[in-house]
């Protein structure tokens, strides 16, 4: 084990200022990380449909299912709309762009992140992320769809070392047998912050010019940009203000790394079969979960037909079920480890099938409950909700099988499953010319597929042991015993 560096008698005095431990701080700052990063994200799927012109149901085409106007809604035929003329498929493109720079810098910036610490490569990222989402408005008033397009992409570079550097700070700040509770707690930001994206954001547009949905988010940012930079540090051991007795506690749980650790192995983490399990899990996550983020308010809008003021709330509903479910799947995962009631293995496997299966099945009972709005919300907000166990499963698999190359993990998974971030998000737009519910039905029919088969995948193959190549051998033989 490295040596410790001495702790400043000025950060000693400090310490005792801090009733919560710092690692909890850590994790609260962490989940309001994947908060902004979230809201920002998902504030342009409730405002893209104000800014659209209205939809006109009277032009659809004979023997489609349509549903009636919400009691809300402005008029049997109509609802809420602006001035762009953007074709369902160009709305697609739009929504997809984000993901175009999200891929780009996953594995530099898990490099990053593992090479000099995850603090500054996550609240940078977060910091220019909240500037492109100020500029959002501009871009569409003088730039349009186009504009729109480039600057999503450039929104997408930023977020895009969030996950990556997240993982880093949990492996250097988490023991083991917290991981499932604080992984879920951190990790969970991202429901809340989709609760917030869609039920503010309808509140927003309800009663603010549209403009005021990017400008409140990115202030949000802004303010915990310089929170988090003041209060949080790469590690226990650059961080002077840390209470020595909880240092000490986090040097025998996890041992400073040495700063002199091998180059990334590469070739054995591409190479590991449990590693290609790992990506195929993320990849149907992503699957279904960008579908939802990016279409979920699109459909309650073109679909059910609900107003901008009901949209945000019933579009958020889903959310608030798989934070909840998130959080007590991951300290029912802790438990399950702690009590060896299961091995680590198996417990990831068990709440990976429960949140693939789960929602793949209820994504298309949704499609088959047809208007019956108070059912259709139900049945997604179910299956959000089996969503949630994926962060007490899959999500906190880099960290078992790779506490010293977390980071790096983290953005291959994420970055390669991404990629479905822009597929799925336009292939929808294409799928779906005319927003029907025989249209519909087909995308979650396709999900259903995706969820399905790559959890298989995942179930046979995955690994929540250390990995041979955590040591930093290009090797996945596992060494012999001496």
């Amino acid at each position: 084990m490295a040596d410790l560096p001495q702790q400043p008698e000025w950060g000693i005095k400090l310490s005792k200022f801090f009733v919560v431990p710092q690692r909890w701080i850590l994790a609260i700052m962490g989940f309001f990380a994947i908060f902004n990063a979230y809201t920002m994200r998902v504030c342009l799927s409730q405002a893209i449909t104000v800014l659209v012109v209205k939809k006109n149901y009277t032009d659809k085409p004979q023997g489609e299912s349509i549903c009636d106007a919400d009691e809300d809604s402005q008029g049997p035929i109509s609802r809420e709309g602006g001035s762009y003329e953007w074709s369902e498929e160009k709305q697609g493109l739009i929504l997809a762009s984000f993901y175009i720079g999200y891929i780009v810098t996953h594995l530099p910036g898990g490099i990053l992140a593992d090479k000099f610490g995850g603090k500054w490569t996550l609240s940078l990222g977060i910091f220019f992320t909240a500037v492109f989402t100020v500029l959002t408005p501009v871009c569409i008033v003088y730039g349009g769809a186009d504009a729109l397009i480039v600057l999503r992409v450039f929104m997408g570079l930023g977020e895009g070392t969030t996950f990556p550097a997240l993982s880093v700070l949990l492996a250097a700040w988490v023991p083991a047998n917290e991981r499932g509770m604080l992984g879920a707690l951190v990790l969970g930001g991202g429901q809340v912050g989709s609760i917030a994206g869609n039920m503010l954001s309808g509140l927003i547009l309800d009663s603010m010019d549209w403009p005021w949905v990017f400008y409140f988010f990115a202030i949000i940012a802004f303010a915990w940009f310089i929170i988090f930079t003041l209060l949080c540090f790469s590690s226990p051991y650059s961080h002077p203000f840390i209470k020595p007795k909880e240092r000490e506690y986090l040097s025998t749980e996890i041992p400073p790394q040495d700063k002199n650790k091998p180059r990334t192995p590469f070739k054995a983490i591409f190479t590991n079969i449990p590693m290609w399990a790992l990506i195929s899990a993320q990849i149907g996550h992503d699957w279904g979960f960008y579908i939802m983020v990016s279409y979920l308010p699109k459909y309650m809008a073109d679909v059910l037909r609900f107003s901008i003021k009901s949209n945000g709330l019933y579009s958020s509903l889903p959310y608030v079920t798989m934070w909840v479910m998130s959080l007590l799947s991951g300290c029912v995962a802790d438990q399950m480890i702690k009590r060896n009631c299961m091995n680590t293995t198996n417990t990831r496997k068990l709440m990976t099938g429960l949140a693939a299966f789960g929602p793949a099945a209820f994504m298309v009972a949704a499609s088959y409950a047809g208007c019956n709005r108070a059912l259709v919300v139900a049945l997604f907000t179910i299956s959000m909700g089996l969503m949630g166990t994926y962060y007490a499963g899959m999500k906190l698999t880099p960290l078992d099988m790779s506490p010293n190359y977390a980071g790096t993990l983290m953005a291959i998974t994420n970055g390669i499953g991404a990629i479905t971030g822009v597929i799925s998000p336009y292939l929808v737009g294409v799928m779906t010319p005319n927003a029907t519910l025989l249209e519909w039905r087909i995308v979650f029919w396709v999900a259903f597929a995706v969820l399905c088969i790559t959890a298989v995948v995942y179930c046979i193959w995955a690994s929540g042991e250390i990995q041979p190549f955590n040591d930093g051998t290009n090797s996945n033989k596992k060494k012999e015993a001496t």
